[in-house]
């Protein structure tokens, strides 16, 4: 492993960031973006490409990233891609994941492998429309996080609980965040 890229993070460019933000906090201050077309039945199109931070629109992404959705048989789709779900859980296991790089690497922490695997729980009645009181979406997410690292199991217990506090995702999913769906007709 590269010691000036501990965990395949560039540690120094990592603290520029962290200052520059400090010294000017307009910086941190990002939208991101999705577009997603509905394909027939259950199948739908992601595309994410642009995105703004840093006070300007990122240029990065010549081509955008395509997700495929769908649902199961058993949940009348075609499996033509993940459901809308386990994309949530991709994007949280992905989000944890990199906080945990990240932070690792900050704090001098090596790691070695990193697997995350995830369930989310959801009771059907709720989506369905057939009960006032179950959630419609997961009443319950457990993860599994397996890390090979010399760190002592204190020091990876300590960057868990830090990476929780701090992960943008784990907050979307912990945290009721205001959600403003509007009709707009296409001509």
């Amino acid at each position: 492993m590269n010691s000036s890229h501990p965990n395949g993070v560039n540690v120094d460019q990592l603290h520029a960031t962290i200052h520059a933000v400090k010294d000017d906090p307009a910086l941190a201050q990002f939208e991101f973006r999705a577009h997603t077309e509905w394909r027939s039945g259950a199948h739908v199109q992601t595309y994410v490409q642009g995105f703004r931070g840093v006070k300007q629109e990122d240029q990065s992404r010549t081509q955008p990233f395509v997700l495929e959705g769908d649902e199961p048989p058993v949940l009348l789709g075609s499996n033509q891609g993940p459901n809308a779900v386990e994309l949530v859980l991709a994007g949280l296991t992905a989000c944890l994941s990199v906080g945990i790089a990240y932070n690792a690497a900050a704090r001098g922490i090596t790691i070695e492998a990193m697997t995350l695997d995830v369930t989310g729980d959801i009771d059907l009645h709720g989506f369905l429309g057939l009960s006032d009181t179950v959630r419609a979406g997961c009443h319950d997410i457990a993860i599994a996080c397996h890390i090979k690292s010399p760190a002592s199991d204190k020091d990876i217990a300590d960057l868990l609980d830090h990476v929780q506090a701090t992960s943008p995702v784990t907050d979307i999913v912990r945290n009721p965040t205001p959600v403003h769906l509007k009709f707009v007709r296409d001509a």
